[in-house]
């Protein structure tokens, strides 16, 4: 009986155990869907490093004070991004066309601030739709991101969100201002209740009478601590 000896090949091992290992990493990367790379994941802070932080507002009611909202960010040379309900913009397109006029950033909030997760796919896109057509019939430009109205999210959504071109944006800094619409020390103080959060940060607010009292102090007191105040496109545009 004749035994025969295969030649160890060293190179041919370790390129085996190379394509092996590859294929292990690449089975948990899809398994799982890294945040970052893969599935649909809604974006709640930019850290830059850079010392930034996006000031928004969700628009639906509250019509009564954006106007002296704007005024307070023009005086103070601050760009806000405004997330914009398609119904209310067709109740107020000249509101909006000094918004967008005076160099804020448009954004999507649905059309009807209807919760998303409640919604079939084919409502989900025609919220989507309905308040870009709105928007978009009014300013000429189409919105690139969309916040869920009551922050009301999941993959499903996100995914119809993003098949339509959005980045869905979420918030790491939460005012609570519909809540204490009558506290104004209160609204300026949850943004600076941690530190941390402030780079990178992003604040949701909404047009309440509390927001309006609030805003000079908050971006007085965010100025103090030399953070650039930007919009989101800025702040996650790497």
């Amino acid at each position: 009986m004749k035994i025969y000896f295969i030649p160890f090949n060293k190179k041919l091992i370790i390129t085996i155990g190379i394509i092996i290992l590859l294929a292990v990493l690449l089975f948990f990367l899809f398994s799982f869907k890294s945040i970052s790379t893969f599935g649909y994941s809604p974006i709640y802070e930019g850290k830059t490093g850079k010392n930034e932080i996006a000031l928004t507002c969700n628009v639906v009611w509250g019509t009564e004070y954006i106007p002296d909202i704007l005024n307070v960010l023009k005086n103070e040379n601050v760009k806000m991004t405004f997330y914009i309900g398609g119904k209310w913009a067709e109740e107020n397109p000249e509101l909006l066309k000094r918004i967008y006029q005076e160099g804020h950033e448009i954004g999507s909030h649905g059309y009807d601030h209807k919760k998303p997760t409640e919604l079939s796919d084919e409502n989900n896109k025609n919220e989507i739709v309905k308040a870009e057509q709105a928007i978009e019939k009014i300013i000429g430009v189409k919105p690139a991101f969309f916040a869920p109205p009551y922050g009301d999210i999941d993959e499903r959504t996100s995914e119809i969100a993003e098949s339509l071109g959005y980045k869905v944006i979420m918030w790491n800094i939460d005012t609570i201002d519909w809540k204490y619409k009558d506290n104004p020390q209160m609204i300026h103080d949850r943004v600076f209740n941690n530190e941390k959060k402030l780079d990178g940060g992003i604040v949701l607010m909404h047009p309440t009478d509390g927001t309006l009292k609030a805003l000079p102090s908050i971006i007085k007191d965010i100025k103090q601590k030399e953070i650039n105040m930007v919009t989101i496109s800025e702040l996650i545009k790497e």
